[in-house]
């Protein structure tokens, strides 16, 4: 079998046909003569028997094909440069093992990385980029917030329909592998949307609610229904349920499961996380009207055993939302702040009250450090004069 192409300073035309030869040898079907059409044209032909090259048993080869072709690809002018670039993803895809999926990977990625920033095809590489990733297990290393992703297209916004087919893709892809992530992407796709068009995003918007309330570190979910898409579910149970982990303690989730069992595991959702979730979201409902709860109380109202009310305060105070300590002489627990479920006008009202507080006390501070200096100066002054 013939070694791979080793490519100096020679042309476009050239290199390609050394790839057409290089192919030919390894048995794909393809011709080892330059396509009168030019050199896109040698391009389709290469990329269309480019998972030959997966027949080598050196990896650093396969490599140095792959980063060939991508070298071409970089270097002409594509007309069809989105049915080229997804013809390459899918022979890529071909590839098996995690030692042969990191170098397609990082074939793929290199072309991403060489296009100009305005080029239009950085999106289409970039979506087959997450779907490689999601196959060999990479995507953390692609993509690592929406703020990083909307940096990435700075100089080529894409469209609106595009950036939401991208989404859709990486909150499937991350679902079952951060939940916060995938549930931060889901948002930011309800964003998208507007009123126009939000009614179109129904299924979008249960998604969203869906892996929200499943993921076992999100508990603020009062900013869900603020979003477009949600707002039309008014009425529709999903909605019933997300307003239930916004606002209502742990006897209402109860009341609704018995009522509507069938449609909660229909969802995907764990009844024994739900209750687990409402419980501490119940709790810091409790302690944002009272600092000091009984562990009778909490007993009561959280269908707690006694045996079990520390571990639970313990599985609170992890999530950070509250800051409390527990008084097992007098079983209680003494909370010092909790995180509000909610934030309207209450909440901006109380806000604003201890801003305001805080302001006055920094102004009387002022006055007195004032008071003070003043005080030094005169008796500075009286000094000298004696």
């Amino acid at each position: 079998m013939q070694g791979p192409a080793v490519f100096m300073d020679i042309s476009l035309e050239d290199q390609a046909l050394e790839l057409r030869r290089y192919f030919k040898s390894l048995g794909a079907e393809i011709s080892d003569e330059k396509s009168p059409k030019g050199v896109e044209d040698d391009l389709h032909k290469i990329v269309g028997v480019c998972d030959a090259c997966f027949k080598e048993t050196n990896e650093a080869d396969i490599e140095a094909i792959l980063n060939s072709v991508v070298s071409i690809m970089v270097s002409i002018p594509l007309e069809r440069g989105e049915n080229l670039i997804t013809a390459f993803c899918q022979r890529l895809t071909k590839a098996r093992g995690s030692k042969l999926g990191v170098i397609v990977l990082q074939s793929i990625w290199r072309l991403y990385n060489n296009l100009e920033p305005n080029s239009p095809l950085r999106y289409h590489v970039y979506y087959h980029v997450v779907e490689l990733g999601a196959r060999f297990g990479n995507v953390r290393e692609i993509f690592s917030g929406v703020e990083q992703l909307k940096k990435e297209f700075a100089s080529c916004p894409p469209s609106n329909e595009q950036m939401q087919k991208l989404y859709r893709l990486l909150h499937q892809v991350l679902k079952d592998q951060n939940s916060e992530l995938a549930s931060k992407v889901m948002i930011e796709l309800l964003g998208t949307y507007t009123d126009e068009n939000a009614s179109y995003a129904r299924e979008d918007a249960i998604k969203c609610i869906v892996t929200a309330l499943a993921d076992p570190t999100t508990f603020l979910l009062d900013p869900l229904l603020s979003l477009k898409p949600v707002r039309f579910l008014e009425g529709e149970l999903i909605h019933d349920l997300l307003n239930i982990f916004v606002s209502e303690k742990l006897s209402s989730y109860q009341a609704f499961y018995k009522n509507h069992k069938e449609f909660v595991h229909s969802q995907g959702l764990d009844h024994d996380q739900n209750v687990k979730k409402m419980r501490i979201l119940s709790f810091m409902q409790m302690a944002e009207s009272n600092p000091n709860i009984t562990f009778d109380e909490i007993t009561t109202e959280l269908q707690i055993e006694e045996k079990d009310v520390e571990a639970f305060i313990i599985e609170v105070l992890k999530t950070r939302l509250v800051r409390a300590r527990m008084d097992q002489a007098q079983r209680s627990v003494r909370v010092s702040s909790t995180m509000h479920r909610t934030f309207g006008r209450a909440q901006w009202q109380q806000l604003r009250g201890v801003l305001q507080a805080w302001r006055a006390n920094v102004q009387q501070a002022h006055e007195a450090m004032k008071s003070v200096a003043a005080a030094q100066i005169e008796y500075n002054q009286q000094q000298l004069k004696a």
